[in-house]
């Protein structure tokens, strides 16, 4: 039998970042500093897989170029923001492996697609050098939740070989509510907060089901910023920790919570 502690020791961690809006990948504030700071405390990874909330597909997808380019995919931010340039190389023969690795969904390669700012703009934070070989994986939003959840249990065997898996979305975010205020609206500390302590006692299938969950027609419109999470939480291993760290929701209406997986 194997010693479910000694396996866990193997594994890379894995992360699920709120990400915010696009301004946080050149602004030196807390949600910057606290990506940096999770960086140096996990071991440097072999590659970097990225589930962003800005790569939604029909069907599912990994980037499977080799010179991946920045995609600027906002608009109406200041101009040094679309100059930035996150030229990490890509990882063509991961992207292989994963699609060996699925089963619960046909994944396929992209050839050309590039970084959305749901992954360079916490990479550049994380990993400024820029010279860990990154691939994205699209969110097909025709698939049951469970199915995402599953996908991320089918990747788990990365973690062993050192890839950091990371989950880009926010666990609230209703963008319509958003405005300029320090106080958040209450259903969305509340949903923040039950969502984290349903990952605290290991509640997946209520994570899963969480349409069901209070507040969760007011925490987001549609899934695409939830579902990196239900990846993320597929690759815990039994007896693993959870950290959670930058627990504030902005903006109303946008939480920034990150989810740190590790032995």
């Amino acid at each position: 039998m194997t010693d479910d502690s000694t396996d866990n020791q193997r594994l890379m961690p894995a992360l699920f970042v709120g990400h915010g809006w696009p301004m946080n990948g050149v602004e030196d504030n807390e949600f910057a500093a606290n990506w940096a700071s999770i960086a140096h405390s996990i071991p440097r990874p072999s590659a970097i897989l990225c589930i962003s909330a800005h790569w939604t597909s029909r069907g599912t997808f990994v980037s499977a170029a080799s010179e991946p380019e920045t995609i600027h995919d906002f608009y109406g931010f200041p101009r040094r923001l679309y100059e930035i340039e996150y030229r990490a190389p890509g990882a063509p023969r991961l992207a292989e492996q994963i699609v060996q690795l699925a089963h619960s969904t046909r994944v396929r390669m992209h050839e050309s697609r590039g970084f959305d700012h749901g992954t360079w703009v916490v990479l550049r934070r994380m990993y400024p050098e820029a010279n860990i070989p990154t691939l994205q994986m699209s969110l097909d939003l025709s698939l049951k939740p469970s199915l995402h959840y599953r996908l991320g249990r089918e990747l788990l065997s990365l973690r062993r070989e050192g890839v950091l898996i990371i989950g880009s979305g926010n666990i609230v975010h209703n963008l319509a509510l958003a405005r300029d205020t320090e106080q958040a609206y209450p259903w969305a500390l509340a949903f923040d907060r039950e969502v984290a302590a349903r990952i605290d006692t290991e509640d997946h299938d209520a994570l899963i089901d969480h349409r069901s969950l209070p507040n969760s027609k007011m925490a987001f419109v549609t899934d695409e910023h939830y579902l990196p999470l239900l990846c993320v939480l597929g690759t815990k291993e039994r007896n693993e920790h959870v950290s959670h760290s930058a627990m504030r929701v902005v903006l109303a209406s946008i939480s920034m919570r990150c989810i740190l997986i590790h032995s």
